[in-house]
C-alpha cells in the first residue's frame, strides 16, 4: 500500500469481528511505529494491551469510573442496568484495547515534545495497522482523565499520564470517506507580499 493511499483510504473503525489479530502482528505494528520523531530519542510511548481474559478488568476499571463521574445519574434502576450491560457488552466485544501512555515530564515544553511524539506513534500505529488490514479507533474517553481508574489498572497518576486508548481489531464495517476542507481555506501563506 503506497504511504498517500494508506494516509487516504484509513478510516476510525467502530464495528470489529470477533476474530483476533496475531500477536505476531500486533507487535510488528508496535515496533515499525517506533520510528516516529521523538526529542532526544526518549520513544515516550509506553503500551499495555487488554485482551482475551484481560478485557474483563479494563471493563470493569471503565464502569467505575463512568458511575464515578456520573454517567448514569438520573436514570431508572432498570435503565442504569440496561446502559451498563451494553457498554461492557461493546467494551468486551472489541478484541484489544491498546492503552497508550507516557511518563509525565516536570518540565512542560519536554512534556509537550513528548506528547506529540506518542501522538504521532499512535497515528503510526493507525497507518500500519491499516496497511495489515487492522481497523483501529483513537480514542480520549473520559476515563483517561480520572485518576482513580489510572490506579484501578495499576499505574501512578501521578507518574504517567494516559494518552489514548486504542481499540483494535478487524473491521466488520469501513464507513465512507468525509470531505477534508480544502487547504487553501487553513494555509496562510507569510511570503512578504499582502494577502489576496
Amino acid at each position: 500500500m503506497e504511504l498517500l493511499e494508506a494516509i487516504q483510504s484509513r478510516r476510525s473503525i467502530h464495528e470489529y469481528k470477533e476474530e483476533k489479530v496475531d500477536r505476531e502482528v500486533l507487535e510488528r505494528i508496535f515496533a515499525e511505529s517506533s520510528w516516529a520523531p521523538n526529542h532526544r530519542m526518549k520513544e515516550p510511548w509506553q503500551i499495555r494491551l487488554y485482551q482475551d481474559q484481560g478485557k474483563e478488568a479494563y471493563a470493569e476499571a471503565v464502569m467505575e469510573s463512568y458511575r464515578r463521574q456520573g454517567f448514569f445519574d438520573g436514570y431508572d434502576v432498570n435503565k442504569t442496568s440496561r446502559l451498563e450491560e451494553g457498554i461492557r457488552d461493546f467494551l468486551l466485544n472489541i478484541p484489544h484495547h491498546a492503552l497508550i501512555y507516557m511518563e509525565r515530564d516536570e518540565d512542560v515544553r519536554k512534556y509537550e515534545e513528548d506528547y506529540a511524539a506518542v501522538c504521532a506513534y499512535i497515528q503510526n500505529v493507525q497507518l500500519l495497522a491499516w496497511e495489515e488490514g487492522v481497523g483501529v479507533l483513537w480514542t480520549t474517553s473520559p476515563y483517561l482523565h480520572d485518576d482513580q481508574f489510572s490506579e484501578a489498572i495499576g499505574l501512578d497518576s501521578q507518574r504517567f499520564k494516559l494518552v489514548s486508548v486504542l481499540q483494535m481489531g478487524y473491521p466488520k464495517r469501513i464507513p465512507k470517506p468525509k470531505v477534508r476542507t480544502p487547504i487553501q481555506q487553513k494555509l496562510d501563506l507569510c511570503d512578504g507580499n499582502k494577502k489576496s
